[in-house]
């Protein structure tokens, strides 16, 4: 049975954006508390001794969600038309980022994921159409392949 909800954060800042580690010890999220948009680590849930630290991650700003790699070893944010990637070490409730380094440049359109191997993103942008217009996002999935295969073509045909 599920607790009652309650907040994680509470501050007259906007909070955006949140993403679990893969071990769930730590929540990345977006906020404006210095001004301008950026990436901050805290531990989830806040140890027993209150909130907890606060690590700043991005040093410029951060436009985007932030997507931690499967082997938690990097966090990966977009800031202008970059990816930025970050290394970590979690020591006990310590959160140890290094400095963020360029991971893609001229990244246009929107992200949507980090994909499992954590050597590709997933880029959502407008395609260039023979008119010279930006066509709008088309994503297409087909679930379901090879049963609406077998459906179409069966067996011995």
């Amino acid at each position: 049975m599920a607790g009652k909800p309650e907040p994680f954060l509470k501050s007259q800042y906007n909070y955006a954006v949140p993403a679990f580690s893969p071990d769930g010890r730590w929540l990345a999220y977006r906020s404006n508390e210095s001004g301008r948009d950026e990436l901050y680590v805290r531990a989830f849930p806040p140890p027993p001794s209150g909130q907890g630290g606060k690590w700043q991650i991005s040093n410029s700003d951060a436009s985007s969600a932030a997507w931690w790699s499967r082997d938690g070893r990097e966090l990966l944010y977009k800031a202008g038309d970059q990816i930025r990637a970050v290394s970590y070490t979690a020591k006990g409730e310590t959160f140890v980022p290094e400095k963020p380094r360029v991971w893609s440049t001229k990244v246009g359109g929107k992200l949507g994921g980090l994909a499992p191997d954590g050597k590709r993103l997933v880029v959502r942008a407008p395609v260039d159409t023979a008119e010279g217009s930006k066509a709008d996002d088309e994503v297409v999935f087909l679930e379901n392949f090879f049963d609406e295969l077998r459906r179409r073509v069966p067996a011995g045909k």
